[in-house]
């Protein structure tokens, strides 16, 4: 299936299992860059939100700080990715006490190959945006798992249980 444009991004689904997880370079809160090739060998959670310092965005990423432990117990990296500019993730980053990298990328390239970026509808307003999705990616580079429209509060831990799971069947 063909990529397209950015703007076509709505009307193109997730990834899916079994992909490969296209390669970026971004960088991190401090202007670290990231790439995935960088966690080869380990499990990566790579999820995507839309604005830092709102409700919903502040409440995943802290379950996902305070997940953190356990997903790295299971081999786990969590990186998170918006269209806010570094100095953007810093404040976050700091406010909250994040123990993560929050990728940027106000390019919007990454956040399209992933397919989180798209039409979004709230409160009867259209508007183009990031969606809230997770990928979990294996040591190999595939996409093991997908999750669109999560749940911020319950989702970090579903993302472990998933893991978990993951790594039962690989043994």
């Amino acid at each position: 299936m063909g990529r397209g444009s950015l703007a076509g991004y709505d009307r193109v689904a997730m990834l899916t299992v079994g992909d490969l997880a296209p390669n970026f370079t971004l960088p991190d809160q401090e202007g670290q860059l990231h790439t995935l090739e960088d966690y080869r060998g380990g499990w990566v959670v790579l999820y995507f939100y839309p604005k830092d310092d709102t409700p919903g965005c502040t409440k995943e990423a802290c379950n996902f700080r305070d997940e953190k432990g356990r997903l790295e117990e299971l081999g786990a990296v969590v990186l998170g990715v918006s269209a806010d500019d570094v100095e953007s993730h810093a404040k976050f980053h700091g406010k909250y006490g994040l123990n993560f990298p929050l990728l940027s990328n106000p390019e919007r390239d990454m956040i399209g190959a992933y397919r989180a970026w798209g039409l979004k509808n709230f409160m009867g307003r259209e508007y183009e945006g990031v969606f809230r999705h997770t990928y979990l990616i294996d040591p190999q580079g595939r996409i093991a798992r997908v999750w669109g429209k999560v749940n911020p509060v319950e989702h970090p831990a579903e993302v472990a249980e998933a893991l978990l799971e993951l790594q039962k069947q690989t043994v």
